[in-house]
């Protein structure tokens, strides 16, 4: 069978039994074929990457969360695309997820049509990795677009600091940092926090030991 007929898989994996339903309703209205687990460890002894496919992965689950279950697949070799959904998006949390080579990171409760274009560019990237070539250089042009002041808020967000702290380090009232924060996102064409730090990680600009203490 030629590889654009193999269907579409999706992994949905989440000890929320309520949202893992509705999360596959919602990708099955789209015709994706969507495989609900309510455990880590259910999905790895039932995962198949052979087709194009992801996985949308919980973060926090009784016995093996989602961090986990991301390192036992990489412990495989496995190049199925992840895509986390979490309503814990701290920032350590997302730096490690993108660090293991999450594609996406998801805050619940999520747009729907954010969760589904996420979908649709993971299947991309398991089908044909070189799909995302070009994300790299976009992400370079809008860092250069920021300001020397967005810059020098862009740093400290993306390593946990809250807009109170940003402001004393800075100088500023918080009122103001609010404002540059804004602005940042929007520059940085960031819907969220998690997606502003996974286009840090991924220009290099952060690593791990580099996050505010908590």
């Amino acid at each position: 069978m030629m590889e654009a007929d193999q269907p579409q898989r999706v992994y949905v994996v989440d000890d929320d039994q309520g949202m893992l339903d509705s999360t596959v309703w919602l990708l099955e209205s789209i015709g994706l074929r969507a495989l609900p687990f309510t455990s880590g460890q259910a999905f790895l002894a039932d995962c198949d990457e052979q087709g194009p496919a992801c996985v949308v992965l919980d973060i926090r689950m009784p016995g093996m969360g989602g961090l986990a279950v991301q390192e036992a697949l990489r412990e495989r070799g496995s190049h199925l695309p992840v895509i986390f959904v979490s309503a814990h998006a701290d920032v350590p949390i997302v730096v490690r997820a993108f660090r293991g080579g999450a594609v996406d990171f998801i805050e619940k409760p999520y747009n729907e049509q954010l969760l589904l274009d996420s979908v649709q560019r993971a299947l991309r990237l398991h089908a044909r990795p070189a799909a995302d070539e070009g994300v790299a250089g976009q992400v370079a042009e809008r860092l250069q677009q920021l300001t020397p002041r967005e810059q020098d808020i862009l740093l400290p967000l993306v390593q946990g600091y809250n807009n109170r702290e940003i402001a004393e380090q800075l100088g500023l009232s918080v009122k103001t940092v609010d404002l540059y924060r804004s602005r940042v996102m929007k520059r940085m064409q960031a819907d969220s926090l998690p997606a502003l730090v996974g286009m840090a990680i991924g220009m290099g600009l952060i690593e791990p030991f580099t996050l505010a203490a908590r």
